[in-house]
């Protein structure tokens, strides 16, 4: 448990404090039923960032709910189809999302670490490539968050152009009600290949362990903000510099004739400039994909997995890109 014993007054951090008793009541006797013990080790760890998702959730709810309702693109005289999105984020960012960036990449990290000890060679760390970057851990947290949002917009790019990936990723551009919810609606086959895509380039430069959450739910709150149903640009120069809910909307829009997909950057719009994908001229356009059944758009979030597995299916062996 984090404590100061310095001159002033003892401190204890209430995340610290979370996480030890959601260890204590539920996961370790769960770990103990299920014959799993040897994870007790590090299931404070995973206590701790599903802590920290939920504080995130809290935030992400404080700042962008205010601006929805202040600015919003659209209203809805039912918006029932944004309550399953509520759901995906819930499980993505205090379930499921913990559970893999740390408890899977900690033992990844740890398993290729061991490997390359045993023939000899140095673990690969961002401050043994660039020397000046020892001593700097805030530096390096922005150079390794830097590095990941570009390997992002690769795989984003990906998804949209091969129809087996676009099968799944579909979902994620099915809602026609888009929200900050809207950032987790993803297929779980489709989490499942990012978090191995994120996970790789994390160890091949070396994000520690208890940093690569902390760097996940940093892009994801911002990406959140994103897709806010929120008449918000960050300006000429602003929109430059970071993506706002305008530049992102656009990324979402209903394809008329003769538009190419655009902004598939996920948190810095650098990446569309340079590789020639970015649009800064459309202008809060409506949103879903036609081309997908009405289950991926308002179906319960099972009906929206099935959906997807179904239209992940018809798509296998085709060799041939997808239209998006």
């Amino acid at each position: 448990m984090a404590e100061s014993e310095s001159d002033g007054p003892l401190t204890i951090d209430p995340f610290d404090l979370l996480a030890g008793w959601l260890q204590e009541t539920l996961l370790i006797p769960l770990l103990y039923e299920c014959g799993l013990m040897g994870w007790e080790d590090i299931s404070y760890g995973w206590a701790l960032f599903a802590v920290y998702g939920a504080f995130q959730v809290v935030v992400t709810l404080g700042v962008c709910m205010p601006l929805e309702r202040w600015r919003p693109v659209e209203r809805w005289p039912n918006n029932g189809a944004v309550l399953v999105d509520v759901l995906y984020t819930v499980l993505s960012r205090v379930g499921v999302l913990p559970l893999f960036t740390f408890v899977l990449f900690y033992r990844a990290q740890v398993g290729l670490n061991g490997w390359i000890a045993d023939h000899g060679w140095v673990p690969p760390t961002l401050e043994r490539l660039i020397p000046p970057l020892l001593g700097q851990p805030v530096l390096t947290f922005v150079l390794y968050a830097i590095i990941l949002d570009c390997s992002d917009y690769w795989r984003h790019r990906l998804s949209h152009r091969f129809r087996w990936w676009w099968a799944l990723h579909s979902l994620h551009h099915a809602q026609r009600q888009m929200t900050f919810w809207s950032d987790d609606r993803n297929h779980l086959l489709d989490d499942l290949i990012a978090f191995v895509w994120f996970g790789a380039i994390a160890l091949l430069i070396g994000v520690p362990p208890l940093q690569f959450p902390l760097l996940v739910l940093m892009l994801r709150f911002l990406e959140s903000l994103s897709h806010a149903n929120v008449r918000l640009s960050f300006g000429p120069i602003g929109e430059r510099l970071l993506i706002s809910p305008r530049f992102h909307r656009a990324h979402h829009g209903i394809r008329a004739a003769g538009q190419r997909s655009c902004n598939y950057g996920s948190v810095l719009p650098w990446w569309d400039m340079l590789f020639g994908s970015a649009d800064f001229t459309r202008d809060y356009v409506a949103t879903g994909d036609p081309s997908g059944e009405e289950a991926l758009a308002t179906g319960s979030y099972l009906q929206q997995q099935w959906a997807g597995l179904r239209r992940f299916g018809r798509a296998l062996g085709i060799g041939a890109p997808a239209t998006r």
